[in-house]
């Protein structure tokens, strides 16, 4: 009888807690990370490791020749140092050129025309890098007859599940970075050690990001300026987008000390990070704006003052028209995710009123 009482307080035990009669392998330590919020790495005695991204991506990573972790057996494995990727994220190139990796990436979803990274424009012509297709519309053909080692999406790929099944059905693991849910400028750029650790390049992307985050705290060390701030450009049907409070974007004008001009926005109903607005309602946040900073990238540049004022009648009227504190991004800015923190010193440099007329990303409308 007393064995019997014995062996069903077992079965509750394991009932209540599975994982503790059926524990694998402890991990020996977790990669350092200072701002990215949605990856985790945990490594393994022998070379293994274990990735997670968001709530759902859970991987293995393994070297050649590694023992698979007890308790781990039943995880997607990524192969690693991963060679011949494809990077379906655009976000991920430019991580990859700052840790001196292209050579471990084989496809683009990105044509060369498209490119405002001259590295990546070159690599491209030059057939370094070969373009797969879109990320909804793979080249399924190029990936299976040369091979792949790693496909690497945005978070666009949910919207079309059967392209990621079908990838994976051939046989090559499927990885969707979440880079541009991080909450802070400087997370996206911490990316660069996850991709690092996958194709072996880990101490050149530690090192990058140690610059950037450097150059980050030297100008977070700045007063805020009090200035206001307008980023946005006009579509062609008249409607003027703008970036909500949370947007990365944002978040860097204020950390570079300055603060949106644009807060009475409707409550957001998606995850878009910008709401496109009546210019009406643009005049009346934005008019008295001490800065405002014309996305180029969205519809085209602005050469000159001439070209900005005809993009509206009423833009005439904005205080930073008048006082001379128009600025336009660089075409190449939003394909930069390696520089967050140069983009903060640079805004911090516009609002304090310290800039010239021309910054790598940033350039004065005269």
């Amino acid at each position: 009888m007393r064995r019997a009482f014995c062996a069903l307080l077992v079965l509750a035990a394991l009932l209540l807690c599975p994982g503790a009669a059926f524990a694998g392998a402890e991990p020996r330590g977790s990669m350092e990370l200072s701002y990215a919020e949605n990856f985790s790495v945990d490594y393994y005695d022998g070379g293994a490791a274990r990735l997670r991204i968001g709530e759902k991506q859970d991987f293995l990573l393994l070297p050649a020749g590694a023992a698979v972790p007890a308790g781990l057996e039943a995880l997607p494995r990524i192969p690693i140092p991963a060679e011949k990727l494809y990077l379906a994220s655009s976000s991920a190139p430019d991580l990859f050129l700052r840790m001196d990796a292209l050579d471990t990436v084989q496809y683009s979803s990105t044509t060369a025309e498209n490119w405002r990274i001259p590295e990546l424009r070159a690599a491209m012509e030059e057939e370094r890098i070969w373009y797969a297709g879109k990320y909804s519309a793979p080249d399924y053909e190029l990936l299976l007859s040369e091979g792949c080692g790693l496909v690497v999406e945005n978070t666009m790929i949910l919207h079309n599940p059967a392209v990621k099944e079908k990838l994976e059905e051939l046989g090559f693991p499927v990885l969707i970075e979440y880079s541009s849910y991080e909450p802070h400028p400087l997370g996206r750029v911490e990316w660069i050690k996850l991709y690092g650790l996958l194709t072996g390049r880990l101490p050149e992307a530690e090192a990058f990001f140690d610059r950037q985050a450097e150059t980050f705290r030297s100008a977070e060390q700045a007063a805020p300026s009090g200035k206001t701030v307008a980023f946005f450009h006009i579509t062609p049907s008249g409607g003027v987008t703008v970036r909500r409070r949370a947007d990365y974007i944002t978040r860097m004008i204020e950390l570079a000390g300055g603060e949106t001009a644009i807060t009475d926005l409707p409550e957001a109903e998606n995850a878009l990070s910008t709401e496109t607005i009546q210019m009406e309602s643009f005049y009346a946040q934005a008019r008295d704006a001490d800065v405002l900073i014309y996305n180029s990238t969205a519809v085209g540049a602005v050469p000159d003052m001439e070209a900005f004022l005809a993009l509206s009648p009423l833009l005439a009227d904005f205080r930073a028209v008048r006082t001379g504190e128009v600025w336009c991004t660089e075409k190449s800015m939003f394909q930069r995710s390696s520089a967050a923190a140069d983009i903060i010193r640079e805004l911090h440099a516009i609002v304090s009123g310290e800039a010239g007329d021309q910054l790598s990303y940033f350039y004065r409308v005269k």
